[in-house]
């Protein structure tokens, strides 16, 4: 089982280097825009440019996490690899591909900082999750952690659902959803959770998250551990 976990590990990080290296770059294009904007911004009154590095991080892991599916698995298995050996591998790269976006969010920041002082350049700043807790280079890589691990998980236990019922079955999970978004939107239930969560929100917050992505993705050894090479349609 070892040499099958670290052959998928090896497996799954060759296979997202190009699209993380494609990520990556438009990512940092348009910081490079966004910092040229800044600092022309430092002659008008009141101007202020804006910049998340971390929503489309969070968007990238949903995708991800949905793609794994379609165009991991089925290969692994083919391969010969066990579901067991699939399920624990999976887990030990998205906790690595999380903490590593993570990271490398918290550093870049950290260096755009130290080079906007540098320039004199204060008309740029970065939107963030952390200004809720505390905006430190730990609770930035702790919160993008969770968070992603979150997104990673619950999209590809949706993209399990989808390979395995195929579009009535992965429709209906995700109409169920819906509907329920909807009614809560109604019913103001949404409006007052996000008032009441950033109102007293705190890390214990994202280290549940964090636990709760734990449990989505064990849920998904349900679907996984008899799943086939034939995806239904």
């Amino acid at each position: 089982m070892s040499r099958q976990l670290k052959g998928l590990l090896y497996f799954f990080i060759t296979d997202i280097r190009y699209s993380l290296l494609i990520f990556w770059t438009i990512l940092l294009s348009i910081l490079v825009v966004s910092l040229a904007f800044a600092y022309f911004l430092t002659d008008v009154e009141n101007g202020m440019m804006t910049f998340s590095l971390t929503v489309p991080m969070y968007i990238y892991c949903g995708i991800l996490g949905f793609l794994t599916v379609k165009e991991s698995i089925p290969f692994s298995i083919k391969m010969g690899a066990t579901r067991k050996s699939v399920f624990v591998s999976l887990g030990i790269f998205f906790l690595a591909i999380s903490l590593f976006m993570g990271t490398a969010a918290s550093i870049l920041q950290e260096v755009v900082k130290v080079f906007a002082e540098m320039t004199g350049v204060d008309t740029f700043s970065f939107l963030h999750l952390a200004y809720f807790v505390d905006n430190t280079w730990y609770t930035r890589i702790l919160i993008d952690t969770s968070v992603m691990f979150f997104f990673l998980a619950f999209m590809f236990v949706v993209g399990l659902l989808f390979f395995k019922y195929g579009l009535a079955g992965g429709g209906s999970f995700l109409g169920v959803l819906v509907v329920l978004l909807l009614i809560s939107i109604a019913k103001g239930w949404i409006v007052d959770f996000f008032i009441n969560l950033f109102s007293d929100i705190d890390l214990a917050f994202f280290y549940q998250m964090l636990g709760l992505g734990l449990v989505v993705y064990c849920v998904s050894f349900i679907f996984l551990r008899k799943i086939t090479t034939v995806k239904v349609k």
